[in-house]
């Protein structure tokens, strides 16, 4: 089986339907970064609120200002809507699509870590890099959870998209592969979460289930450069076409 690891998004869609169940992972492994969001939501302490969103103004805040044990849930893959999700459009997916992204996507989240495609969650907002209280979340959720990613991980290919940023949350101790993305021969940054997303979305439909599938893909706006391995990852460097 291909698992795919992925990033968040700053974007969020309010709203849910979905009820709670148990998240990816040992059970309570996250109530401490949860309760201590929680707490500072509820806190109406504005200034510490403001700098946990990582927003300016309050009346942008309240969006988010709610108890996020009661609040509505989405699944994962549904909940972000930033570019990379943008542009899977997961909406418009048929329904075996669908049913491979919430079972093969981990989605690795500021607030609650490594996330299946499939475990609900509702809206919240922490800013990419900030601390929540005192815990720092990446440092958290790699010393709780990179033994459970390991032993989920073990039997599957694994193809990382995941933004650098997100490495910290895990490191992969098995071979892996990545991507990169050129145009006119230089590193795009933007247009590379599209990308991700693009290609997450024809995995998805194809019901890709290894790396030797993936690299018989082919993926419209893309055209295959070369292929380097250094160590246990492989990096897959693509030109986008014009």
């Amino acid at each position: 089986m291909l698992k795919i690891l992925f990033s968040p998004a700053e974007g969020k869609k309010s709203g849910g339907t979905k009820q709670k169940q148990q998240l990816f992972g040992a059970p309570n492994a996250r109530d401490s970064i949860l309760q201590t969001y929680n707490d500072i939501v509820l806190s109406e302490d504005e200034e510490q609120i403001k700098q946990l969103f990582g927003i300016k103004k309050w009346a942008d805040c309240q969006t988010y200002i709610g108890n996020i044990f009661d609040a509505p849930l989405l699944r994962a893959i549904e909940r972000y809507n930033g570019v990379a999700y943008e542009y899977l459009d997961f909406e418009t997916l048929q329904s075996d699509a669908k049913e491979y992204l919430y079972n093969n996507t981990v989605i690795f989240s500021n607030l609650y870590g490594p996330l299946l495609g499939s475990d609900t969650i509702p809206n919240y907002k922490v800013k990419q890099g900030n601390s929540i209280g005192s815990i720092i979340p990446d440092k958290f959720y790699k010393e709780r959870f990179s033994y459970q990613l390991d032993l989920y991980l073990a039997q599957s290919d694994i193809l990382d998209l995941r933004a650098g940023y997100y490495d910290k949350f895990y490191k992969i101790n098995k071979p892996y592969t990545t991507l990169k993305f050129l145009k006119n021969g230089k590193t795009v940054s933007h247009w590379a979460k599209a990308y991700r997303g693009i290609v997450l979305r024809e995995i998805a439909k194809h019901n890709i289930n290894s790396l030797e599938a993936f690299l018989q893909l082919s993926i419209k706006g893309l055209s295959l450069q070369e292929t380097k391995t250094t160590k246990n990852k492989t990096e897959i460097i693509y030109t986008i076409k014009e």
